[in-house]
C-alpha cells in the first residue's frame, strides 16, 4: 500500500557518469545540486520518506544528501529508507564505499533486504527497484531518458511509468530536470 508523500530514487552507478568516481569534478557536484534541489522541492510538498536502494552513484549520493537535509530542523522530518537487493551486495566494493553505506544504513529510519538468498543477482536487483516503486508516490531518477542503454535505472523508470507514478528526470550529462505527469 502506498503513502502519501513517499519518493523512490534511483540513477546510475558513477561508471556510467563521465565523470566515474571523482566526486570533486563539477559535473558530479551539478548532479549533486540537483538531487538536493529536487528533494527540498519534494519535501516542501509534504514527501518525508525517501527510499535509496544501497548502491553506488546516485543512492549513496541521495542518501548523504538526505542525512545532510535531516541535519537542519526546517528537513527534520526526512525519514531515509533503503532497500538493498540482498545481504552482503556491498562485500566487493572499496573499503571506504562499504564505509559510507554503512554509514547511511545507522542512521537510516527503516532498511529492508528485498531479495532472497539463492536467487540471481539481476532477480534481486530488479525485486528490489520494484519493492521502492511500489512503496512510492514519485520517482526521482538521475536518467537519460533519451538513451537506449539497458539499465536497472531504465527498468525502474519504466516499471514506475507502468504503475503510473509522477517521475523527475535529472539528465545525468546535462543536469537537465524534466517531469512526467507531475500533478501534485
Amino acid at each position: 500500500m502506498k503513502r502519501n508523500g513517499t519518493c523512490a530514487m534511483t540513477g546510475h552507478r558513477p561508471t556510467r557518469f563521465r565523470f566515474k568516481y571523482d566526486e570533486n569534478n563539477n559535473g558530479c557536484k551539478r548532479i549533486k545540486k540537483r538531487i538536493r534541489d529536487q528533494l527540498v522541492q519534494l519535501y516542501e510538498q509534504g514527501f518525508r520518506q525517501f527510499w535509496v536502494g544501497g548502491a553506488l552513484g546516485v543512492d549513496m549520493w541521495a542518501g548523504e544528501i538526505l542525512l545532510r537535509l535531516k541535519e537542519q530542523p526546517e528537513y527534520s522530518e526526512i525519514q531515509l529508507m533503503i532497500a538493498l537487493p540482498f545481504e552482503g551486495h556491498d562485500a566487493n566494493w572499496e573499503e571506504r564505499s562499504r564505509r559510507r553505506m554503512a554509514f547511511l544504513i545507522k542512521h537510516s529510519t527503516e532498511t529492508v533486504i528485498v531479495g532472497e538468498k539463492g536467487s540471481s543477482t539481476a532477480t534481486n536487483y530488479r525485486r528490489r527497484n520494484e519493492y521502492m516503486v511500489d512503496h512510492a508516490d514519485c520517482l526521482l531518477a538521475v536518467y537519460d531518458n533519451d538513451r537506449s542503454i539497458r539499465s536497472g535505472t531504465g527498468m525502474t523508470v519504466n516499471y514506475a511509468r507502468k504503475q503510473g507514478l509522477p517521475i523527475i528526470l535529472i539528465h545525468p550529462d546535462t543536469a537537465a530536470v524534466s517531469r512526467e505527469s507531475f500533478e501534485r
